[in-house]
């Protein structure tokens, strides 16, 4: 796997098939938070705006043998036995490091 052991952003892209965009969000919706279970701190799914049945599917692992037991354990070989046909291969995920961030502050500053 991209990792190698090491952890960060897990990234899959996704592209639906032909009139399964809709199915696709609800689909990857479902084996999203299934990452939790796996280790992760946090996942999420994205849309693309331009495209629709363009998606791209986050998780963020401490440790990549934590992604490689999600992406290989039951629920997921299940999910994708379920889902065949509903996207495109191959789907080959990969490991992004993040460089950089940044967000306002959603509370307002004492005075």
């Amino acid at each position: 796997m991209a990792g190698g052991g090491k952890g960060g952003w897990a990234f899959i892209g996704w592209y639906a098939t032909l009139f399964r965009g809709d199915r696709m969000e609800e689909a990857l919706n479902e084996i999203g938070p299934v990452a939790l279970r796996y280790g992760a701190t946090a996942w999420a799914v994205y849309r693309s705006r331009g495209d629709r049945y363009s998606f791209s599917q986050y998780a963020y692992f401490e440790d990549g043998v934590d992604f490689e037991r999600y992406w290989y354990g039951p629920e997921f070989n299940r999910w994708r036995q379920v889902h065949q046909g509903w996207f495109q291969v191959p789907v080959v995920p990969d490991f992004h490091d993040q460089v950089g961030s940044g967000a306002l502050n959603p509370e307002p500053a004492d005075v």
